[in-house]
C-alpha cells in the first residue's frame, strides 16, 4: 500500500509480546482478548496487498500478488473457497508496478485494480472480468487503493505512485458493471503518494488519506472529495502520515499512521536516541482530532468492526515489531495489541473483519511463528497463511 518503504524496526523477544498484549487486554475487562484460532494454508502466499469482507455474503477476498490471484474464503467457516485469476501483474519486486492491490465488493461485482494503471470488474457469479479500463498513469505504475460509492455507483481508484499522485472518478453501470472513466483528481501537494479512499454515505463524500504534505514528514492530511470530483478540502493531521483509513460509528475516522515518530516528533528509527511514541489517530468528517490512540502504530490497512465496535489495525511497522492492534471506537482506547509476522518481502499490512462472527483476517508470509492452535500440523503457515483471530461478543 505504502509508495515510500520505512526502515525495518527492531523486533523484540517473543516474551514481551505475550506481555504486553495480555496487559492491554485487562483494560478491556476479562473474557475480551482477541486470540489466534485458526490459521487458512494459502500455499505460494508471500506477498499481497489489501483484503476486503463483504458482510453481506460472509466472504473475504485477498489481493494475493504472489499468486496472481484474488484469494476467495468463506468466512463464516473460514474455509478457502477458490482463486480467481485475472491475468493480474503478480509481484514485480516493486510494490509500484505489482498488482493486485486493491478489492472492493457491491452485489456480485469485484472491483479490482492492478497494474499498469489497471481497473477491472469481475462477475463473482462466473469469476469472469466483465469490464476494464486504464486510469492512464505514467507506464508501468500501478491503480492502488479504490474505494466504491453505492449510491451514486462510483469508483474511486488511487494511482500512488505517480508524481503527483492522483485519484480517478470511473462510473459503474449496477447492471452490466461497465467501467466509464469520468475524471481525473490530482493532489498536487501530496509527496509521499495518496492512500486509503473510503466513501462516507452521511455526508456524500470521498475521503482519502494522503501521507505527507509539501514534503514535510511530519505533515499529512485527509483529503475530502465531491462525487463530482473535487476535491474540496485537505484537512491536515501531525506526526501520523497516514495510510489506512476506516469510518467509525460515530461519522468518524480511524487513520492508520504508517510512520511512527518519536517523542521530539521525528520520524522513529531502532537507532533513534529518543523514545518511540507510536499512535493512531481518530478524526471526524469535518477535521477535528478525538482521540490520539497511544500505543500502537506503524500501520497499513485499518478496519472498523460494527459486529464488536472496535477497529482493528494492521500495524507491519509498530517499533516492538508486526502486531494486530485493537482499538475501543466507543472509547477511543487502545484495547490490545497481538503479535503477527513480517517476514520480506511479505509484511503483516492486511485486515479485514466479518461482523457476524467477529473474526479477523490478517494474511501472512510463509513462517511458524505463528502456528494453527492444538498443533494442528494441516493448518500451518509454512507456505503462507491468512492467520484468523477471534474477536469476543460483547452483546
Amino acid at each position: 500500500m505504502s509508495r515510500r518503504s520505512t526502515p525495518a524496526l527492531a523486533v523484540a523477544a517473543v516474551g514481551f509480546f505475550l506481555w504486553s498484549a495480555s496487559a492491554l487486554a485487562d483494560r478491556g475487562g476479562a473474557g475480551q482478548a482477541v486470540k489466534l484460532i485458526r490459521t487458512i494454508p494459502v500455499p505460494g502466499l508471500t506477498v499481497f496487498d489489501i483484503s476486503f469482507v463483504d458482510a453481506g455474503t460472509q466472504t473475504y477476498f485477498l489481493a494475493d500478488r504472489s499468486n496472481r490471484t484474488i484469494d476467495v474464503v468463506d468466512a463464516r467457516n473460514d474455509v478457502l473457497l477458490r482463486q480467481i485469476s485475472g491475468n493480474f501483474k503478480g509481484f514485480t519486486g516493486n510494490n509500484d508496478t505489482s498488482g493486485p492491490n486493491g478489492v472492493v465488493v457491491s452485489g456480485h461485482w469485484l472491483f479490482v485494480t492492478d497494474a499498469p494503471s489497471r481497473i477491472v470488474t469481475i462477475d463473482l457469479r462466473t469469476d469472469r472480468i466483465v469490464s476494464e479500463v486504464s486510469t492512464g498513469g505514467a507506464p508501468g505504475l500501478r491503480a492502488d487503493e479504490v474505494a466504491f460509492d453505492p449510491v451514486h455507483n462510483l469508483l474511486l481508484p488511487v494511482n500512488n505512485a505517480d508524481s503527483p499522485p492522483f485519484a480517478s472518478l470511473i462510473k459503474v453501470d449496477p447492471a452490466t458493471g461497465k467501467l466509464t472513466l469520468l475524471t481525473r483528481i490530482t493532489f498536487e501537494n501530496a509527496t509521499n503518494g495518496a492512500e486509503q479512499p473510503i466513501f462516507n454515505r452521511s455526508t456524500g463524500k470521498f475521503y482519502i488519506s494522503i501521507p505527507e504534505v509539501d514534503g514535510i514528514t511530519a505533515n499529512g492530511a485527509v483529503g475530502v472529495i465531491s462525487t463530482s470530483g473535487v476535491l474540496e478540502k485537505e484537512m491536515p493531521v501531525k506526526f501520523c502520515q497516514p495510510a489506512g483509513l476506516s469510518l467509525g460509528p460515530n461519522n468518524d475516522m480511524l487513520l492508520g499512521c504508517s510512520v511512527v515518530f518519536d517523542t521530539a516528533g521525528n520520524p522513529f528509527t531502532p537507532a533513534d536516541p529518543n523514545a518511540a511514541a507510536p499512535t493512531q489517530i481518530i478524526m471526524d468528517a469535518n477535521g477535528s482530532i478525538d482521540a490520539v490512540i497511544a500505543g500502537v502504530g506503524g500501520s497499513d490497512e485499518v478496519w472498523f468492526n460494527p459486529g464488536d465496535g472496535r477497529f482493528y489495525t494492521a500495524s507491519r511497522n509498530n517499533p516492538s515489531g508486526p502486531v494486530l492492534g485493537v482499538i475501543d471506537a466507543r472509547t477511543q482506547t487502545l484495547v490490545q495489541v497481538t503479535p503477527t509476522v513480517n517476514r520480506p518481502p511479505g509484511t503483516a499490512h492486511s485486515v479485514a473483519v466479518n461482523p457476524h462472527n467477529n473474526h479477523v483476517f490478517v494474511p501472512l508470509p510463509p513462517n511458524n511463528v505463528l502456528a494453527a492452535p492444538a498443533g494442528d500440523a494441516s493448518a500451518n503457515c509454512l507456505r503462507g497463511c491468512i492467520a484468523v483471530f477471534a474477536a469476543p461478543d460483547r452483546d
